[in-house]
């Protein structure tokens, strides 16, 4: 389980809410990952680890336990 802080001061965890962590795989790596798997349930995890605040909607996106990009919606 891990945690953090969104820069709007909300505390996001994968273990206490679901919906913070997603799936998100590119168009090839979904075809290499998992339509060319036999056993789905075996499929790799995809190359980003992709959290989402509640709050403010910010996507953070994790390479190797690392953050490596932030997107934040704009106000229009």
């Amino acid at each position: 389980m891990a945690k953090m802080e969104c820069y709007c001061g909300a505390v996001l965890s994968n273990g206490s809410d679901n919906d913070i962590q997603l799936r998100v795989y590119t168009q090839t790596e979904f075809e290499k990952k998992v339509l060319d798997k036999q056993f789905p349930h075996l499929t790799n995890l995809p190359e980003y680890d992709v959290w989402r605040c509640p709050y403010c909607e910010r996507l953070y996106f994790f390479k190797d336990g690392k953050l490596e990009k932030l997107y934040v919606l704009e106000n229009k």
